[in-house]
């Protein structure tokens, strides 16, 4: 005789459990095998979004995180000075602070040109959105740019990377424009993508990652648009950054050396910006840009 197992009535009538579809199904998609997925997830969302924002084109503006707007860094020093000096590490935390104060010029100086710039190209007779102010998305130089296009009364632009330990993205990215990034890749694909200048403003090591990828593009001709690499603060770049030595041993070619251009003044920014973005952006759409977001939708 067989021996059957035991099983109540209920058991035996019970529906198989339901399996999740593929795409539904969390597991599978936070597992290893589903990477291609959400590498494709961070190309074709975005891709998405700036086409339903109508957004051809973009002015990516790199920069500190740790720089802080000058009513920020006042504050933090008006504490210092009038908190207790026998503390221990005042006298240290009270240099770094002054040196905040006057880093933060940076912060005010980048929202300054991104107003201006937002300014002008609300100005512009164009079907698309053009040259909209973009950043990594999180504070300092970054919230600095998408402040002073948000106040301009623009559409602003956050490519934030979700890590550890990074802050938040700040509050003036346009509310379906903030994008947070699993993959650096896919991340630094669209601060290229759409971008006609970069505004470079002092920074780190991130700032210079960034700065250094898309020179190398446009170096190397695998960029098909004409591209503007704005150094801002001499007095900075010219302590941390002396390319010329790369000419002399042979690294680069003097040519190289005109991808930067370097200013002083947000006047001087953005002149040279208008200059550029008129002369090689406001003409017939180059074959790049027919394929760009905005003009997808247009094209059905």
């Amino acid at each position: 005789m067989f021996a059957f197992p035991q099983r109540s009535v209920e058991q035996f009538f019970a529906m198989p459990r339901k399996q999740p579809l593929a795409y539904h199904d969390e597991t599978f998609l936070d597992s290893t095998d589903a990477r291609p997925i959400r590498i494709l997830a961070e190309y074709l969302d975005p891709l998405r979004r700036f086409r339903d924002e109508n957004i051809q084109d973009t002015v990516v503006f790199f920069g500190s995180a740790r720089v802080h707007s000058r009513q920020r860094a006042e504050r933090a020093l008006l504490r210092l000075t009038s908190g207790s000096r026998k503390r221990t590490g005042h006298a240290a935390a009270l240099k770094r602070s002054r040196k905040a104060v006057e880093w933060s010029r940076y912060y005010e100086d980048a929202r300054q040109l991104a107003h201006r710039l937002t300014e002008w190209s609300l100005s512009l007779e164009e079907a698309r959105r053009r040259f909209v102010v973009c950043s990594g998305g999180g504070p300092g130089i970054m919230e600095a740019a998408n402040r002073g296009a948000y106040e301009a009364g623009g559409k602003t632009i956050g490519l934030n990377i979700r890590l550890p330990f990074e802050q938040g993205p700040n509050r003036y990215i346009t509310q379906g424009l903030h994008f947070e990034f699993h993959y650096f890749f896919m991340r630094k694909f669209w601060f290229a993508y759409l971008a006609k200048a970069l505004v470079i403003f002092p920074g780190g090591f991130g700032t210079l990652d960034e700065m250094f990828e898309i020179l190398t593009l446009a170096q190397t001709q695998k960029l098909s648009k004409k591209l503007l690499v704005v150094l801002y603060g001499t007095d900075y770049w010219d302590a941390v950054l002396d390319v010329k030595p790369l000419v002399e041993w042979g690294a680069i070619e003097e040519r190289d050396l005109g991808l930067l251009c370097r200013v002083d003044t947000t006047d001087a920014a953005f002149e040279a910006l208008k200059a550029h973005l008129r002369t090689y952006h406001m003409v017939p759409a180059t074959r790049q840009e027919t394929r760009a977001p905005g003009i997808a939708k247009t094209r059905g």
